[in-house]
């Protein structure tokens, strides 16, 4: 290094151009893109009940997911639905690598919405790369606009979509064209906006290589047997130019034609025919434009294909490969998430759809009153979680002679909570001093079946 020359410790960026590839596994990336962005942009429009299908209103405290009502009481299946999602991403990892990122993750399918409308608006690779190292013109300003133009609309829909899952989604647009947004309802649409405008737009392959820590834990849950997307070295080297029909063999040749093809259409710009790397997040574009190569050039597919480190020592075949995947770890990983996930289901639906929280009024904890009884008295927080509005019944046992005072019938709207209070009244002779174990029943007819619960609370007698 010459004197007074400074080294840097992080890699200059070079812009990325990624090439448009078409196959069988980009038809599947493309369709994961439609199914989820129809998912996301439309299920918050779709009507309920009366309301949104799914809606988590942070202001009522409840979400709504179709007939599911949760409240704040229901946060440990939230809890456990977190769990199933990381060991079901854990579980995908270690049969099919990075299976998540390449397909589904949104990191990649917002970024692959942004390249298609730039590809759209700029051309594809060479005219990408032609028109950033032009000098500027009218021509190049009005493409760059366009192109940044419909970034932003995007970026902003996606923004408005999203907090329309925590407010009403037509009443977010309602405000919005009033430019009546409340205040974090304007911070999350600008937040929003700007971070997918942000991701999917300016750092693209950066997320994936620096920033996600996916990518940097991700070996630690790989093993011989997982998929993952290879190159075939044996097959593959010594690379080299030739013509179509050539005895390459002859010339100390392997099948790669060293086109650079598969580097080209990489979105975070490595070569797969140096082996794994962390950057790689399994979209498996190199296998479809390596077998558009081999295709042209007569060679059998699969140069670049989906195998496992022993299957390409030991030759197997698919068949091989299949059942060496689908191995005793991966089976008990399997066998753990359907009984979480059934028990989590049986959980979820066999809740009750009425609660009650009993609060003793501590500012009396008894008293006497007319006709020798001692009375306590208690707050009772009714829920009704269902769709349905019910009529629940109060009653009150477990000490001689008690008896309630006070509404014994309460209506509750569907999804609703009402707060009632309630006098518990006991014969001064059937009681002693201290604190005694009572029940609140609360039962409501529903269907053939009546729902009842019983809970628990303290009676105190001076």
């Amino acid at each position: 290094m010459e004197p007074g020359a400074q080294e840097t410790l992080y890699e200059v960026r070079q812009k990325i151009y990624p090439r448009a590839v078409s196959g069988a596994f980009a038809q599947w990336r493309w369709a994961m893109v439609w199914i989820t962005q129809l998912v996301f942009y439309g299920l918050c429009w779709l009507p309920w009940n009366g309301r949104q299908a799914v809606l988590f209103h942070l202001a009522e405290r409840k979400f709504y997911v179709f007939g599911l009502v949760l409240w704040p009481q229901d946060v440990f299946y939230l809890a456990v639905l977190l769990i199933i999602s990381a060991y079901a991403l854990f579980l995908f990892t270690a049969v099919a690598g990075r299976l998540w990122c390449g397909f589904a993750c949104p990191q990649t399918v917002y970024t692959e919405i942004f390249l298609w409308v730039e590809r759209l608006v700029e051309g594809d690779r060479n005219k990408r790369m032609k028109l950033d190292s032009a000098p500027n013109s009218l021509r190049k300003i009005g493409l760059k606009v366009l192109k940044y133009a419909v970034w932003i609309l995007l970026s902003i829909w996606t923004g408005i979509t999203f907090v329309g899952y925590f407010t009403p989604i037509r009443e977010v647009v309602g405000n919005l064209a009033g430019f009546e947004l409340s205040g974090w309802e304007a911070f999350w649409l600008f937040f929003y906006s700007a971070f997918t405008y942000l991701m999917a737009g300016v750092m693209r392959e950066q997320v994936c290589k620096y920033m996600c820590p996916y990518a940097r834990f991700q070996s630690v849950m790989f093993d011989s047997d997982t998929l993952v997307i290879t190159y075939d070295r044996e097959r593959g080297e010594t690379r080299g130019a030739r013509k179509k029909g050539e005895a390459y063999r002859e010339q100390g040749l392997g099948d790669c034609v060293d086109c650079g093809i598969c580097v080209q259409v990489c979105p975070t710009g490595i070569d797969i025919r140096n082996g794994l790397q962390y950057e790689c997040i399994g979209c498996t574009a190199c296998i479809d434009a390596c077998d558009q190569v081999m295709t042209k050039m007569e060679y059998p597919r699969g140069l670049i294909r989906y195998s496992t480190e022993n299957a390409l020592k030991q030759h197997w075949g698919r068949s091989e490969i299949l059942r060496h995947v689908f191995r005793p770890r991966i089976l008990m990983y399997v066998a753990v998430l359907g009984a979480i996930c059934i028990a989590f289901m049986w959980g979820l639906f066999s809740r009750d759809e009425i609660r009650v929280d009993v609060i003793k009024d501590r500012t009396i904890l008894s008293r006497e009153v007319e006709g020798g009884l001692i009375e306590n008295v208690y707050i009772l927080q009714l829920m009704n979680m269902g769709e349905q509005p019910k009529q629940l019944h109060l009653s009150v046992e477990g000490l001689p002679g008690i008896a309630l005072d006070g509404p014994q019938i309460v209506p509750v709207d569907a999804s609703h909570n009402k707060t009632a209070t309630v006098r518990v009244r006991v014969p001064m002779d059937d009681v002693g001093k201290g604190s005694h174990e009572i029940f609140f029943v609360i039962s409501a007819d529903d269907g053939n079946q009546p729902l009842i619960l019983r809970e628990k609370a303290v009676f105190i007698s001076p």
